[in-house]
């Protein structure tokens, strides 16, 4: 008996759509301006700023160190472009030159305190409406369970901080921004099942760090 046909989902068929039409888009504005012009970088700033910025800004937990890191890589981007061979989709060489950058600054997470409190049960930016608390998925949600009070909000962002850099990194890269498997291994130079087993371990890491208080 033969494999029966399976129509792909519409929403899946539509993401891939927005995504291959996003890509085509980066790549005319990329060969724009390496024709010379000038503005096609500008919109291609426009188009990522707040991506960036709002990843960036999850790693490093600081506004200013976060905008700093995104003037510099918008500044690397437009030194290298030229030399950009178009391997990789724009946006997932974009998202490493920052991504390297933003452990560049790390270490200010361990030997600065944050003056400023931070809401997490807020959207994450203006193309994301997730939270932290979206960070551990729950096979039956249940009303109890989408119902999530400031303070296991304000729990879970205490056991992120914790959380080793490459585990804290790839979970924001997964479930803030919301990034496929394939383009993340593309943006920290790991296979897919590293990104998959890595994914796996850091979220035990952070249930483990939760304790009682989240039974998966």
């Amino acid at each position: 008996m033969g494999t029966l046909f399976k129509f792909p989902d519409p929403k899946e068929a539509e993401d891939m759509t927005a995504k291959a039409q996003e890509v085509a888009l980066d790549r005319l504005l990329v060969d724009r301006f390496r024709g010379g012009d000038a503005t096609a970088f500008d919109q291609l700033v426009t188009r990522y700023w707040d991506r960036i910025y709002a990843m960036v800004n999850q790693l490093l937990r600081n506004a200013q160190d976060a905008e700093e890191v995104t003037q510099d890589a918008f500044i690397r981007a437009h030194r290298g472009l030229v030399n950009f061979r178009g391997e990789s989709a724009f946006s997932t060489w974009l998202y490493q030159i920052a991504t390297n950058l933003a452990r560049n600054r790390y270490w200010y997470w361990w030997r600065r305190k944050r003056d400023k409190s931070i809401s997490f049960d807020a959207p994450f930016g203006p193309d994301n409406d997730r939270t932290i608390a979206d960070i551990i998925p729950s096979e039956q949600e249940t009303p109890e369970d989408a119902t999530v009070t400031q303070e296991f909000v304000n729990r879970v962002a205490q056991c992120m901080e914790l959380l080793n850099e490459k585990h804290r990194e790839i979970l924001i890269l997964r479930n803030v921004q919301n990034l496929a498997y394939e383009e993340i291994a593309e943006i920290l130079g790991i296979s897919v099942g590293t990104v998959k087993s890595r994914i796996a371990r850091a979220r035990e890491s952070l249930r483990e760090r939760l304790g009682g208080e989240f039974q998966p």
